[in-house]
């Protein structure tokens, strides 16, 4: 339900899409598609639909250490997608890619997250058109190596705009921040992309004149959302990281201007 202080926060825009998380089972498929296998940086989890689930009114994504086999292995490949034999760590992603997708708007999700070495979690955005990173990347919420990082990427080669916050700076001391669910909110326009949490702004890109080499402008496409759990990698070391862990989502929102 919504409370009079989130009717305050969306004045001047109205609501167009929202995934609330109130059917218990599988997200809902109408929303959501999953990535499966390895996928992208190196990451070492697998990516299954079996680690992520809706229950108690909240998106669950668990990180798992378990083995899980490669299908794709293959011993004399070069692709280090194909090199396991098996993975050691599961986990999952969820998209709305091919579902739901906006240019513009305000964009918010309520998330619980822990902050632990070797956890990569992330609420993220892709463009529709172009392959990465010429599509534009929008990372509203990414934690990794005592961190949080609100980013934004485009071009070919990758141009960033990014701002890394330490942990100790967005708790300011309070040892149950992580514990706690905490608003992830970008304000959108033809101008600029802001990016906050619990109103606190963390980073700002000037989008009016951002241009891939060939001219095209990956912040005036429409972008689709992306929830993930990754561990390891650029996520550190995950030998003494607390299995299972999860990332919950209360609620996504999207609002657009009346």
């Amino acid at each position: 339900m919504f409370t009079i202080l989130a009717l305050a926060a969306t004045a001047g825009y109205k609501l167009v899409w929202a995934e609330e998380f109130n059917k218990a089972g599988r997200p809902d498929p109408k929303n959501w598609t999953y990535e499966v296998g390895f996928i992208r940086n190196k990451e070492p989890q697998w990516y299954q639909p079996d680690n992520a689930w809706v229950e108690d009114g909240k998106l669950v994504i668990e990180g798992r250490r378990e083995l899980k086999a490669n299908p794709d292995y293959d011993p004399y490949s070069t692709d280090w997608r194909k090199k396991p034999l098996m993975a050691r760590l599961t986990s999952a992603c969820i998209k709305t890619k091919g579902l739901q997708a906006w240019t513009f708007g305000r964009f918010e999700a309520r998330v619980k997250t822990k902050a632990e070495k070797g956890l990569w979690p992330a609420v993220w955005f892709l463009g529709v058109d172009k392959p990465w990173p010429q599509n534009g990347e929008i990372d509203l919420l990414e934690y990794y190596q005592d961190a949080f990082h609100a980013n934004t990427a485009y071009g070919n080669p990758a141009v960033w705009d990014a701002v890394k916050t330490p942990y100790k700076d967005i708790s300011k001391g309070d040892p149950n921040w992580d514990k706690q669910f905490h608003t992830w909110r970008m304000d959108w326009t033809p101008e600029y992309i802001r990016l906050y949490v619990d109103d606190r702004l963390l980073n700002e890109t000037d989008i009016r004149e951002v241009r891939n080499p060939d001219g095209f402008r990956p912040f005036h496409q429409p972008h689709y959302i992306l929830i993930n759990l990754a561990l390891g990698a650029t996520g550190g070391d995950t030998t003494h990281t607390q299995f299972p862990t999860r990332i919950e989502v209360d609620w996504v929102r999207v609002y657009q201007q009346k």
